[in-house]
Formats: C-alpha cells, sequence, structure tokens
C-alpha cells in the first residue's frame, strides 16, 4: 500500500497547536507503519460524497482525514471534530477526465454561491461586467484542469468574482484561469495516456507525495509551512531537471520561487553526478546559512549529497580558493580605502567631488572592473553611474585612484574584485575548478568579477553554471554585460511566473512599481506580466503618517493586535509587510 500525503494536509497541521500537532504527527507516523493496527480508530464517514474518506482519531478531539483504497493510503486534512467532517463532506478525490490527474474537487452544490468578498472594493456599474471565459470552450477549459461541474461558473465568472471562484479549484485551473484574466496564455501539460497513475501527473505530483519511509514524513511534517521540500510546480520543476547546453538563469518577481528551484537544482545535480562536487552560493553570509538550513531539510534523509554539496557565500568561496592558490589574502577594509581615497583627493588640486562619489566610482567602476591604468579608466564604459564625466575630469580622479592602488599594492593587501579576478586569470589558464557544476541564488547581485570568476570556473561546459535572481531586486550593483564576461545566458533564460507567497491582491499592488518589463544590457528580458498568485486576500493597506514616531507607534498597534488574534511570529513575518515610500 502506497502511503501519500497531500498539500492540504500538511497546510492544516500547520495551523493547529503545538500539543495537538505532536498528536497527530504520532498517529500518522502509526498508520504509515501498519495502517491494519486494531488499536488505529478509524471511521467511516456517512455523509461524504467520496465514499473512500474515513476520520482516523488522533485525540479526543483531533480527527485526520484519510482517503483510504486497497492500494494507497492518502493524509488529506485534520483539524477538531466538526471542521474536519465538514471538510470532508465538501470534497471528493477524482481522476480529472480530460487531463488525467488527480484532484481534490470542492463538490459544487456544497459551495454558497459565490460573491464578491467584503474586502474587495467593487464599483456597481450600470452594465453587467463582461464574462472572462466565455469564448473558451469547454474542452479548452477541461484541458487547464477545470472540473467538469465547476464549468459553469468558470463560464459566468467576471472581473469581481475570478478571485473568489479561483479559491475553490485545484491549483492547475485556478492559475490557468487567472493567468488569461491578466491577458496571458497558459501552457497545457499534456494529459496522462489511458491507465496511468493519476497521481503520477505533473500537476498532481505537486500537491501529492508518497512518503518513502518514515526519515520522509518525519521531515514533511516537521516544516509543514515549507511545503517546496516536498511539493515541486511543475513548472519549477521542469527548470530543475532540464538539460543546459551552457549556462542558464530562472527570474521572476518576489514569491515565485527562485530559491525553492536553485536549491533543488543544486540537489538534482549532485544526484545526477555521484563523482561531483556541487556549489551552492549566494551574495552573503546571512542568506548561506538559511540555504544550509533549508538544504539540510531537503537531504535529510540522503546525508551523502551533502558531502558534495557545499553552500558557501561568494566572499566566503573566493577567501578560501584564493588561500589555496596564493596564500591568505590581507583585505583591504571599507575604513582603509575611505582613508586612501581621502589622501589622494587631499593631493589632486581642484577636485570637487563628495568622498561618497569616490566610494562608489572606486567600488562600482574602478576596482570593480580591475582598472589598471589610465587608458582603461579613461575608455570603460560607466554603465549604471548617473554622473557624466569628460576626459579632463576622469584624468583628475584617476590621479587620486592610482594612489589607492599603489597604496593597497605597497601594504600587500587586496581587494574581493581582485580576488575573484585572480582566481578567474587562475582557472583560466587551465588549474583544475574545484565544483563541477554551481547554482547561484540572488544571482543580480553578483558583481563584475564575481561572475569573470564563476565564467573561469566552468562557462563553457554544459549545466556548470545555473542562476536565479530577479532584476527588479537588485540592490548592490550597477547593470553590466554578463556576455562580456563569458557568460551568456541567451536562449537558456527563463521566467516563473507563479508568486507562492504573495497574495492577487499585494502582488496586483506591488506590479505598480516596476514596468511590464526589465531588460539587461545583453537584452534578456524578465516580463513581469502574466504572473499569477496561488491564493487571495485583502488588499494591501497604504498610510499616509506624519512622522516616523507615528509610524512606529502605527505598527506597534498593528503587531499587537495581530498578536492578539494569536498569530504566530512566522505568520506575521511571512504575509505581511512594510514599506516606506520616498513620496
Amino acid at each position: 500500500m502506497e502511503f501519500r500525503i497531500a498539500d492540504t494536509f500538511t497546510d492544516s497541521l500547520a495551523r493547529l497547536g503545538g500539543d495537538e500537532q505532536k498528536a497527530v504527527k504520532t498517529t500518522a507516523f502509526d498508520l504509515q507503519m501498519n495502517p491494519a493496527n486494531p488499536g488505529m480508530q478509524f471511521h467511516k464517514l456517512d455523509k461524504a460524497r467520496d465514499p473512500n474518506f474515513w476520520s482516523v482519531r488522533a485525540s479526543s478531539d483531533i480527527r485526520i482525514i484519510v482517503h483510504m483504497t486497497n492500494a494507497s493510503l492518502l493524509l488529506c486534512y485534520v483539524d477538531h471534530h466538526d471542521p474536519a467532517y465538514q471538510w470532508a463532506e465538501r470534497r471528493k478525490l477524482e481522476t480529472h477526465p480530460k487531463t488525467g490527474a488527480a484532484q481534490l474537487v470542492e463538490v459544487r452544490e456544497t459551495v454558497r454561491e459565490i460573491v464578491i468578498p467584503s474586502y474587495v472594493e467593487a464599483e456597481q456599474p450600470e452594465l453587467l461586467k463582461a464574462f472572462l471565459f466565455a469564448s473558451l470552450t469547454d474542452d479548452e477549459l477541461l484541458s487547464f484542469g477545470v472540473p467538469f461541474e465547476w464549468l459553469p461558473d468558470v463560464r459566468l465568472a467576471n472581473e469581481d468574482t475570478v478571485l473568489e471562484l479561483a479559491d475553490h479549484l485545484p491549483g492547475e485551473a485556478a492559475e490557468a484561469l487567472l493567468e488569461i484574466a491578466t491577458g496571458g496564455q497558459p501552457q497545457v501539460v499534456p494529459a496522462l495516456a489511458a491507465g496511468s497513475d493519476p497521481f503520477d501527473h505533473p500537476d498532481a505530483s505537486r500537491r501529492f507525495r508518497v512518503m518513502n519511509n518514515v526519515e520522509e514524513l518525519e521531515r514533511a511534517l516537521d516544516y509543514p509551512w515549507e511545503k517546496w521540500t516536498i511539493f515541486l510546480h511543475p513548472a519549477q520543476r521542469q527548470w530543475v531537471e532540464r538539460e543546459y547546453n551552457g549556462p542558464a538563469r530562472v527570474s521572476g518577481s518576489a514569491g515565485t520561487g527562485k530559491t525553492v528551484v536553485a536549491l533543488h537544482r543544486a540537489v538534482f545535480l549532485a544526484r545526477a553526478n555521484p563523482d561531483a562536487r556541487v556549489l551552492l552560493t549566494t551574495f552573503s553570509d546571512a542568506l548561506a546559512n538559511s540555504l544550509r538550513g533549508q538544504l539540510r531539510r531537503l537531504i535529510s534523509n540522503e546525508p551523502r549529497i551533502g558531502e558534495r554539496l557545499e553552500v558557501h557565500a561568494m566572499d566566503a568561496t573566493g577567501r578560501r580558493l584564493y588561500e589555496s592558490q596564493f596564500g591568505p589574502p590581507h583585505i583591504a577594509s571599507r575604513d582603509v580605502i575611505k582613508e586612501l581615497l581621502a589622501e589622494g583627493a587631499a593631493e589632486a588640486d581642484g577636485l570637487k567631488f563628495s568622498p561618497h562619489f569616490l566610494m562608489t566610482e572606486w567600488e562600482h567602476v574602478v576596482d570593480a572592473w580591475q582598472l589598471a591604468t589610465w587608458e582603461d579608466y579613461r575608455d570603460v564604459r560607466r554603465l549604471g553611474r548617473k554622473t557624466r564625466l569628460p576626459e579632463q575630469q576622469r584624468a583628475a580622479l584617476w590621479t587620486v585612484f592610482s594612489h589607492v592602488r599603489a597604496q593597497l599594492k605597497a601594504g600587500g593587501l587586496v581587494t574581493y574584485s581582485e580576488i575573484f579576478t585572480r582566481l578567474a586569470s587562475r582557472f583560466a589558464e587551465g588549474v583544475h575548478s574545484p565544483f563541477a557544476f554551481v547554482v547561484v541564488d540572488e544571482a543580480q547581485d553578483v558583481s563584475v568579477a564575481q561572475l569573470r570568476f564563476l565564467a573561469g570556473l566552468g562557462a563553457d561546459r554544459p549545466n556548470s553554471l545555473f542562476f536565479a535572481g530577479d532584476l527588479g531586486q537588485r540592490i548592490f550593483q550597477q547593470p553590466f554585460s554578463w556576455k562580456a564576461l563569458g557568460v551568456d545566458i541567451r536562449g537558456r533564460s527563463r521566467t516563473l511566473r507563479v508568486n507562492y507567497r504573495t497574495s492577487h491582491q499585494i502582488r496586483n499592488q506591488a506590479d505598480r512599481l516596476l514596468g511590464p518589463e526589465l531588460s539587461d544590457v545583453d537584452g534578456n528580458t524578465e516580463e513581469r506580466g502574466g504572473t499569477v498568485s496561488v491564493f487571495n486576500g485583502p488588499a494591501p493597506i497604504i498610510l499616509v503618517l506624519d512622522s516616523a514616531e507615528h509610524e512606529i507607534e502605527t505598527v506597534s498597534g498593528w503587531l499587537s493586535e495581530r498578536i492578539r488574534e494569536h498569530l504566530l511570529p512566522h505568520e506575521v513575518g511571512g504575509h505581511r509587510a512594510f514599506c516606506r515610500a520616498t513620496r
């Protein structure tokens, strides 16, 4: 008998209290080990539309809803007695007649008439609003995974009701309809061949997962709010497992699962290449620590993979490799650079640039590109720098920067840009790369020198470099050409369009802050349109306050209200954001 869990089970488990979760986990482990144990208290649900729904007692008031056949046992939902029974009475597990995917379908006649939620501010027009899907045939709607009994409601959906409707549909159907409603064209996943297991369909695999052993089940139940460790969306899985003949990049707005894809890609490469070493890297130690913790959960039952999969920040990787090739580096701190810039500026006649400008020009231009001569600085393209510099001003500035370079060399000091540039040259000379594959998260913040280094590690080998990032979230780096540095991702760049972390309302508001598409220096374009959120929610609240103190007081009051509502800290931090606008 196959033992599966559904994403609806992990969602509902996360909403229970600590002691209740312990009781549920104990019962789940017992079910996996021996569902026929006489001590298990099964109760057939007489009012359920699906004859295979049963409840299992986890405690005096907690019930697990399971779907049980001769071939499988599926954990579907858990809650207190009455809500658990009501959930089961409104649903059934069925195989979609068109796609062949297994779906938990909400029984249509158990759902009240779909109305506009109270938090949606809807104007009342004189004319009836247009039906969004009236032009689509039944066959087209079914190909998106819409359950047959929901076809009439889909045909009547307009811009006011589509979000509420989406909450009642299976994930693939909701995503497809929201994409159509926002002007996109969803991709149709091919239907399963006749006789195939409906749980093998890509859309089913993101909501149902076989638990092969106790360790897998323990991992799934210990981290129910991080479902990516168990469930991957089909669009994510195809980029994780694809073969690339050169460097590749996935992008997408915040919440579309780029880090999920990066983690799974690194594990996939390590599994598929048992003799290879894989580096998973990002731009800061804090993010690297977070990735390391997530990775431990992802491979907890495969510890040997962790022996070949290293997780480090880019700078930490550079320091370690530099030491192995050249000896321990003596890195110039930012304060040292600041002092040397001030010295050089004091010696230059008539220099009218601020210390801030000198520092950013050094970091983003001179040091970033490792400009060693006046001619190099004179001719460099200063992409992203807002201040235009004629040759005479560049010449004056070069006296400052050449002073800094000379003093660093005299003191035996190096910058991180020099570390990565020297490493890039060393690997270009034929030194064996320590990593067969490198996966980079938050790739929008990779520096010029770091990209040179990554190119030296293996930009000319299939599958060797994989990047995950978002041009719209670039914080630290000025734009520059990846292609010019040996990393050409043209034709191997994809955008993720399903948002798991942000409600439709919040994402729609945030999308107004950026244009419909963003392009990098090489012409690779990230289209912001067509992204859909997997859940609905209240509209974001925008407040205009008269002082920072008033802001603090307002936010504090809001947090206090959420605590009184018994929200957990990760629920507040994970689903709410406070942003201060400059105007």
